[in-house]
């Protein structure tokens, strides 16, 4: 397993490899768990060569204090990876990937990010589809692979790789869970025992919608889901929307001839957490 620090060294590497065989691409901030292995496994069978980024992207944090507790696990990472039999990891500084100018750029997603996360975390996906797209200008993979827990994200940079023209096909990935149901993500270690008791929860709440929303309408399926966390003093719910999953617009009236998602954020304490399930 070949690390890089620079944008020179590993293009210089990657210059050198056979044009034919292709690259498979799967950006993390690191603090990697069997999630992303699956995804990191998932590019193993479909490329001939697989690049991980490790890169926790200072502009894609809105709160200060989130960034500052991001699980750095760097050792851990790299042996993880390594188990796996990744090819290729790039582990740039900030300053090696933004200088000395750490801004977004500023993107249209045709209101793609104007809602669900976008609206409560204000210049998020600026800041996602600014890393990204740096990233694939480096590395330029034939294929880029992203979880779907975070499929507002997935979307966004779609459109992102759509708008921009560029050559790379967007892959999405199976949620991967814990045992009792809890989408795997970098921030549960951060729950005590408590919190990471009730955590589960959530899912519990995406399957019951799901069950629900063929026979129920939307204002019930939602009504259902607040009531859950009215009577929970560990959770708080921060929305719950079902969504088109073209558009992303949360909406009001179902309509057979489209396919939707039901989006929830919760927070457990000052921890965030994120889920998401196809409905139809």
């Amino acid at each position: 397993m070949k690390v890089f620090k620079t944008v020179d060294s590993i293009q210089n590497y990657l210059s050198i490899i056979d044009k034919k065989k292709s690259l498979g691409f799967v950006p993390t901030m690191g603090a990697l768990h069997k999630g992303h292995l699956s995804i990191v496994n998932k590019a193993k069978n479909e490329n001939s060569i697989v690049v991980v980024s490790i890169f926790v992207n200072p502009t894609q944090f809105n709160n200060e204090d989130d960034l500052n507790k991001y699980p750095v696990t760097l050792e851990n990472d790299l042996k993880l990876l390594e188990t796996e039999h990744c090819d290729v990891v790039f582990i740039p500084s900030v300053n090696e990937i933004y200088s000395k100018n750490i801004k977004s750029e500023v993107f249209d997603f045709d209101n793609l990010d104007k809602v669900m996360e976008g609206e409560f975390r204000k210049g998020h996906f600026d800041g996602v589809g600014t890393i990204v797209k740096k990233l694939f200008e480096i590395i330029n993979p034939n294929r880029a692979y992203f979880g779907e827990k975070d499929f507002q994200q997935l979307q966004i940079i779609r459109k992102m790789v759509k708008n921009n023209n560029l050559p790379v096909k967007i892959i999405g990935c199976d949620i991967y869970r814990e045992n009792d149901g809890l989408a795997m993500s970098s921030r549960n270690t951060r729950l005590n025992t408590k919190q990471r008791n009730e955590a589960p929860i959530i899912y519990k709440t995406l399957i019951k919608a799901a069950e629900l929303f063929p026979n129920k309408d939307i204002h019930f399926v939602k009504e259902m889901v607040k009531k859950v966390y009215e009577t929970n003093d560990t959770l708080n719910l921060e929305y719950f929307e079902i969504a088109d999953i073209e558009t992303l617009k949360p909406i009001l009236i179902k309509n057979n001839d489209k396919k939707y998602r039901a989006f929830i954020a919760v927070f457990a304490g000052e921890i965030r957490l994120i889920d998401n399930i196809a409905l139809n």
